[in-house]
């Protein structure tokens, strides 16, 4: 019943380049270039990105032409198709006057020629490769290094079809990051030195926004929910979720139906919060005075800021600003993005629990996740409903945004296995984690490159991936094994 309500997309610009000689002195290439240079624009759309595609490129002329298009068009990556030999003329202004990650495709439509009836049309038409080396030359020399470059087949080739969908990929994360409204209400808890962040710093990295809200504002949207919004939530939620018997925590007890309500009401205030703020996601944190209406929506947000992970809006507690953001990569990733922390290890079985008592990306839970009503929430006030699961089985990746001495941002990115195994019955979410070489080792490695307390855990190994992300953004990045 969950379903998305923000769509992974993305605006990618293509263009592809030739030398301008060679359509007279071969009739009939220019038609069959640009044959295949449709083939490559659908491969990309058919990753669900919105594509502009500017052409051919075979001049200087065009090329500055090009680039004064390309510049205005809002796209979030360019890739430059290395259709045949080209000159570094026609690239170079499209480099030069566009701010953005351009990615060399040189996929040539033969696997190899066939040298029996090999010509120099078939050559030409197969020399995806040959400019490669000028162009990333050239592109040093400006001082603007090329992103990447994928080389391979257009056609039945797996792995430069797992390239291009990589970029595409990332594209839609650079697409939700330009613009982003990261909504930040409440306060650090007291003492977490970890947690601060400048929103206006956010802003300079990433380029999302971060507006400024107060309990009052959600406390609006609260007041307006109606018994017909609080019931199809309810219906909701017990479609998705397990409300199973307590076990060995006193803490957690059945759901009750006051907490079934409650969550219901807050995660509907939430809903209309998300909506009239245009809020791409939220990190808060709130006491409020005990017995107050604010303490009591503050602290049963937990079900609500679950369901809204998995439509991709990313919630996080504790004011996490950094986590957050590091959970909206991981989402436009599709690869979940919980909000997570480490928890004792098994020192037995060589594995750390991983998991967090507040908001998870229901998306990614093994099983359905169960709701437990908890008579207290650990260091925090309140009181209610919390969520427990565990993360698929499988490969995991987790994504730590930290800051320097300096101010600057750093991207810690980890790789582990989620295995089968029974978890804290505590109403919070905890997953198995097995890490290499030992467990014990890669977390030591982990604390010491400083990271917060908290990081995003999604579901999939993408640390590659994640890198690529923080050198476009110019974050440095740590990938620790």
């Amino acid at each position: 019943m969950i379903e998305r309500l923000t769509p992974r997309t993305a605006k990618i610009a293509i263009f592809a380049v030739a030398h301008a000689t060679y359509w007279d002195q071969f009739p009939g290439l220019y038609e069959k270039i640009m044959g295949y240079h449709a083939d490559l624009v659908a491969k990309v759309r058919a990753n669900g990105a919105e594509v502009l595609d500017f052409g051919m490129v075979d001049s200087s002329e065009k090329a500055f032409s090009a680039a004064e298009k390309i510049a205005g068009s809002g796209a979030d990556l360019l890739f430059c198709n290395m259709a045949t030999y080209a000159t570094s003329s026609v690239f170079a202004p499209i480099l030069k006057e566009t701010n953005l990650p351009m990615v060399l495709v040189a996929l040539q439509p033969r696997k190899a020629m066939d040298y029996t009836k090999a010509s120099t049309f078939m050559q030409l038409e197969n020399d995806n490769i040959c400019s490669v080396p000028e162009f990333t030359g050239v592109a040093n020399r400006l001082g603007k290094p090329v992103t990447d470059v994928i080389l391979g087949a257009l056609y039945d080739d797996k792995e430069a079809e797992a390239e291009l969908s990589e970029w595409c990929e990332i594209a839609k994360v650079l697409h939700s990051l330009k613009g982003a409204r990261i909504g930040l209400m409440g306060h650090v808890l007291e003492a977490m030195y970890d947690m601060h962040a400048d929103p206006t710093a956010a802003f300079s990295a990433f380029g999302v926004h971060v507006p400024l809200l107060e309990i009052d504002d959600l406390l609006t949207e609260y007041h307006k929910v109606t018994e017909a919004e609080i019931q199809e939530k309810i219906k909701l939620i017990k479609a998705e979720f397990d409300m199973p018997e307590p076990k060995s925590d006193p803490v957690t007890k059945k759901l009750t139906e006051e907490d079934l309500i409650q969550s219901a009401k807050s995660a509907c205030a939430l809903d209309r919060f998300i909506k009239t703020y245009n809020l791409t996601g939220l990190a808060y944190y709130y006491e409020g005075q005990e017995g107050s209406l604010a303490r009591s929506l503050a602290t049963t947000l937990i079900v609500g800021n679950s369901i809204l992970n998995a439509q991709g809006v990313p919630m996080c507690g504790e004011f996490d600003l950094k986590t957050c953001i590091a959970m909206l990569i991981l989402d436009r990733l599709n690869i979940g993005g919980s909000f997570a922390e480490f928890h004792p290890f098994d020192f037995n079985e060589d594995f750390i629990l991983v998991g967090h008592d507040g908001p998870h990306h229901i998306a990614i839970a093994e099983g359905k996740p169960i709701l437990r009503s908890l008579i207290k929430f650990h260091g925090k006030p309140g009181r209610g409903a919390s969520v427990e699961f565990k993360i698929k089985e499988g490969p995991i990746t987790m994504l730590g945004i930290t800051q320097t001495a300096g101010g600057s941002f750093k991207f810690v990115i980890g790789e582990g296995i989620s295995k089968k195994g029974a978890i804290p019955p505590t109403g919070n979410t905890n997953t198995r984690g097995f890490f290499a070489p030992t467990t014990k080792e890669f977390i030591k490695k982990w604390v010491m490159e400083g990271p917060t307390h908290h990081y995003a855990l999604g579901v999939g190994h993408h640390g590659k991936t994640l890198e690529k992300i923080g050198k476009i953004l110019g974050i440095e990045t740590v990938f620790v094994k």
